[in-house]
């Protein structure tokens, strides 16, 4: 009988010591996500606390299987937290879904572990612009939608100034002071984001993708995204994509 099973292993458990972390360091990850606090959140997955094993419950002996259970349990803990952190019901459940089909179709520790982190840090970015929408202008909000929805187009602070009808002076120097960084800059680091996505989980090659970010040649991608990733499109792809995801 299942109640009997269950006291065996409370006897077992209990022989064994089995400690499991104390409440609050997970409860500190999650806020920290919920707060868009990118430095813990970063320095959590830099550490690989994911896959340290100390304090973490056994869901399965399949080492595969166990830490999949896991990373289901961080993803629907990361989406309750950060709905009620104020993320849209709807699209908190489509990036867990996403994440958690992602991760269904992988076959390494290691993988999964990565991916975990890349949830993480997704969930952490969009609480941390959500966070910062209550400070930010109407105008610059309008401004970062349509870059994130024109990222396969050029972008000019003309067509920005076009649409909040707003000089592009003004906008460019409103767009500043409210992120902290050039229009330009700000675009550049949503494309190469987007390049980053598309290389490491896709099979598209880096000339491709050039042309599909608009560009304005392979030479100038390749630059710009060494500059800021560290390394060439194609040594990222060749670390990183796995055909599997």
């Amino acid at each position: 009988m299942i109640k009997n099973e269950w006291y065996k292993r409370e006897l077992q458990d209990s022989e064994e010591a089995v400690f499991h972390r104390p409440i609050e360091d997970e409860y500190s990850f999650y806020e920290a996500v919920k707060s868009g606090d990118m430095d813990y959140v970063q320095n959590n997955c830099d550490s690989g606390m994911f896959l340290n094993p100390d304090g973490v419950g056994l869901l399965s002996h399949n080492a595969l299987t166990n830490i999949k259970y896991h990373f289901v349990v961080a993803t629907a803990m990361i989406t309750r937290y950060c709905i009620e952190g104020g993320m849209e019901t709807e699209q908190a459940y489509r990036l867990s879904d996403f994440y958690i089909l992602k991760m269904d179709s992988l076959s390494t520790l290691e993988d999964i572990a990565a991916l975990h982190d890349t949830m993480s840090k997704d969930f952490t970015g969009k609480m941390l612009l959500l966070r910062k929408s209550s400070i930010i202008s109407k105008s610059v909000l309008m401004c970062t939608d349509y870059i994130y929805n024109h990222l396969n187009e050029r972008i000019t602070i003309a067509d920005l100034a076009s649409l909040t009808k707003l000089s592009p002076s003004y906008i460019s120097r409103l767009f500043k002071q409210n992120l902290g960084i050039s229009i330009s800059d700000y675009i550049r680091e949503k494309k190469i984001e987007k390049a980053q996505n598309l290389l490491r989980y896709s099979d598209i090659s880096y000339i491709d993708i050039s042309n599909y970010l608009a560009f304005s040649s392979q030479s100038h991608f390749i630059q710009i995204f060494e500059k800021l990733v560290g390394m060439t499109p194609k040594k990222y792809q060749d670390t990183y994509y796995h055909a599997t995801w």
